[in-house]
């Protein structure tokens, strides 16, 4: 397995920080989000040739066909621009190569249940429409109420073959997946387009995320079950946290921590 680190966990760093403090961690490659790429395509490229990262999963400015409910990330309210965005986007990243291009599902919100999820459906037909003229894979990552109507694996697989989408995976996150069992993972490899590695802190009262390993053994559970299974990808540390925490760290310090604790979790 190969190790990333998603441009999210240095929040507060530019694209041109990121490349070249994740290059001189160690890692092999870089999860893109969109919302921190630079305008210019080509030097994007060359950046990343010049420091030797490939590109593991990316996440879109507009990730969810339906809003999410996180302050600063809702996006535009109508689902079919939701789409044309995340279209948009799937082709913009086929340039870069990525392992996977993640997408959410959004949240319910005020929406009947049923009405969200024939909106879904039909979002991602659309979706995965693009992702394959662009020969980019897509994943579905199942997480919390806040940004998705699925939860688990098992949902988010429902959730698939309900739209006929079985060429479309899993985009799999220890911190959302925390209380499955690691077998569950394992069962379903095949399926899966992309790792997000990152704990939950063992004070429950708290809603970041810690790295992996600071929050007990799960993540690494996990990483051995896939390991186990022959699902060799990226392992793509993704912390979300706050400023007096993870958030908080020079760039440089946040990205040699996080191949450290990543360096452990390698079967």
């Amino acid at each position: 397995m190969r190790l990333s680190l998603s441009e999210i966990s240095t929040v507060n760093a530019s694209f041109s920080e990121d490349v070249a403090a994740y290059a001189a961690a160690g890692f092999d490659g870089i999860g893109i989000w969109e919302m921190k790429l630079p305008a210019d395509d080509r030097a994007n490229l060359a950046l990343l040739r010049e420091a030797g990262l490939a590109v593991a999963n990316c996440v879109p400015e507009v990730p969810s066909i339906l809003r999410l409910l996180l302050p600063g990330m809702e996006g535009p309210p109508d689902p079919k621009e939701r789409i044309a965005a995340l279209c948009s986007s799937i082709q913009r990243f086929a340039a870069f190569e990525p392992e996977s291009v993640v997408c959410l599902t959004g949240a319910v919100g005020g929406l009947d249940p049923s009405e969200a999820r024939e909106l879904v459906v039909a979002g991602l037909r659309e979706v995965a429409a693009a992702a394959g003229e662009a020969g980019v894979c897509l994943g579905l990552e199942p997480a919390g109420a806040s940004v998705s109507i699925v939860a688990t694996l098992a949902d988010a697989l429902a959730l698939l073959e309900e739209a006929e989408l079985d060429h479309v995976g899993v985009m799999a996150d220890t911190y959302n997946l925390w209380h499955e069992a690691p077998g569950a993972l394992a069962a379903v490899a095949a399926r899966v387009t992309g790792l997000h590695v990152a704990d939950e802190p063992r004070d429950l009262g708290r809603s970041d995320r810690v790295l992996p390993g600071e929050g007990g053994s799960r993540s690494a559970e996990h990483v051995r079950a896939l390991a186990e299974a022959g699902w060799d990808g990226f392992l793509d540390v993704e912390i979300f946290s706050t400023p007096d925490r993870f958030w908080g760290l020079p760039v440089g310090e946040a990205a040699r921590r996080a191949h450290t604790a990543a360096s452990r979790l390698c079967p």
